[in-house]
């Protein structure tokens, strides 16, 4: 079937966050006594919280999870979220998706306000078709909720006709829990072989890569 649907993640793969993210999570856990290593933490960059904290804190309560949370967004808001640029030609990846007539839907683990401020940073406010972030389900990724909402949001779309891009092989698990095939950029740190271990059908460097090979890509084929 032809491609109708590109989602998007934004953190890692449209704007160079993931760094300032680790900072700010360590940050809020030793705020409250936990000491854990930046690569501890790098690794599970691209969860939402309600995955992330759990994974390096399994045994924490809900009410210090929320604790966490609130502390980790309070800090990345208030200290870091300003410096956060976009990625070597994001803007013009995004462009050229939507002036392909292809929907272009964010799809984010991130929270509403998070990612309302990159799309006014990006300027892709009117190439967007849809928008899902955290907000809108119970779980984050890996979980499978944020694609299943997105594939919901554009009626009748299938899996068949839509490309997943993202930066972890957490956006790879949580597309391919609802069968959207994925193409996945390092530009968020983590390895090829990671990335293809997830199930990534396709990898590239960047959405620069992309865009500089957009008529050779999968979104052409």
């Amino acid at each position: 079937m032809p491609l109708q649907a590109v989602f998007l993640d934004i953190d890692g793969t449209l704007v160079d966050s993931n760094g300032f993210h680790v900072t700010a999570w360590s940050e809020a856990f030793h705020d409250y006594g936990y000491q854990i290593a930046d690569e501890k933490i790098r690794a599970q960059i691209g969860k939402g919280a309600d995955q992330l904290i759990p994974a390096l804190l399994p045994n924490l309560e809900e009410q210090a999870c929320k604790t966490l949370s609130e502390r980790h967004g309070e800090i990345f808001r208030t200290r870091y979220l300003k410096q956060v640029k976009p990625l070597p030609n994001a803007t013009d990846f995004v462009e050229m998706v939507h002036a392909s007539g292809i929907w272009v839907i964010l799809a984010s683990s991130a929270d509403k306000a998070e990612v309302e401020y990159y799309i006014n940073l990006l300027k892709i406010g009117e190439m967007i078709t849809a928008t899902v972030t955290k907000d809108d389900v119970a779980s984050s990724k890996p979980a499978g909720d944020i694609f299943a909402a997105a594939l919901a949001q554009v009626f009748p779309l299938t899996a068949s006709e839509a490309f997943a891009i993202g930066d972890t092989p957490y956006d790879v698990e949580s597309a391919l829990r609802s069968g959207i095939k994925t193409i996945a950029v390092r530009s968020g740190g983590f390895s090829a072989e990671m990335l293809a271990a997830a199930g990534a059908a396709y990898i590239y460097a960047s959405v620069k890569e992309l865009f500089d090979t957009f008529d050779s890509s999968p979104l052409r084929a």
